[in-house]
């Protein structure tokens, strides 16, 4: 079946022409007048419309700005980037200063202590908020386990000797099921391979999966002086 075409016809006669004529001006002039009311309504409101994309502005640069701040930050927690292949070839020394430059590219300034008569602490850090954080690194062979025995040293030290506000055993190696569980019950922390890997090429900072908290908990350790 054909479809059927609607067909303009051209006006005939002057009659005609001439409604044809009208009509087209009544078109141009309620078009005329549609564009008046829309000047006048933009004029009227452009307080707002530029206060609208004045907001609109500052909101894209602030999107803008965290997701540069957010890739920068990212991309500074990548530039100190240590593998566990790395740890396991490292000596106690190689050991104590790598996590010494974590704890201080975490934001912890911090030194290496760990010598003959250290007390249990290997590399010590103050942070400006969340107080001095005692770190005793474990390097071993891979497969090889830290027993409960460093935690009591830790937990007896930590405080009166230090005076710190958080303790952290560190190991390229593992943890005995009895010193994950004294050490959590005792507020001694612990970082075995899984979470070494977390800090150290991951990137995840120290505070974030150990959940440190603030400064205001300090008395943990220092009760116990």
């Amino acid at each position: 079946m054909r479809r059927k075409w609607l067909r303009v016809r051209r006006p005939r006669g002057v009659p005609e022409v001439l409604s044809a004529a009208v009509v087209a001006l009544a078109v141009l002039f309620l078009a005329f007048q549609m564009a008046a009311a829309a000047v006048r309504a933009l004029k009227d409101a452009w307080p707002l419309l530029l206060a609208l994309f004045l907001l609109a502005g500052a909101l894209g640069a602030w999107q803008i700005a965290r997701t540069v701040q957010r890739r920068r930050s990212d991309a500074e927690r990548l530039a100190l980037r240590i593998t566990l292949a790395e740890f396991d070839v490292m000596d106690d020394l190689q050991f104590e200063r790598a996590l010494r430059d974590l704890l201080v590219h975490d934001g912890w300034p911090a030194h290496r202590v760990g010598d003959g008569g250290d007390q249990a602490a290997d590399v010590i850090g103050d942070h400006t908020q969340r107080g001095r954080i005692v770190v005793q690194a474990k390097h071993t062979r891979v497969g090889r386990r830290v027993g409960s025995s460093v935690m009591y040293a830790v937990k007896g030290t930590a405080g009166p000797a230090h005076r710190a506000d958080h303790a952290v055993v560190v190991t390229n190696g593992t943890f005995t099921r009895d010193a994950r569980a004294w050490g959590d019950r005792h507020g001694v922390h612990w970082v075995d391979r899984d979470r070494l890997r977390r800090w150290a090429e991951n990137g995840t900072a120290l505070r974030e999966f150990l959940a440190l908290s603030a400064r205001s908990r300090r008395a943990r350790f220092r009760r116990a002086a």
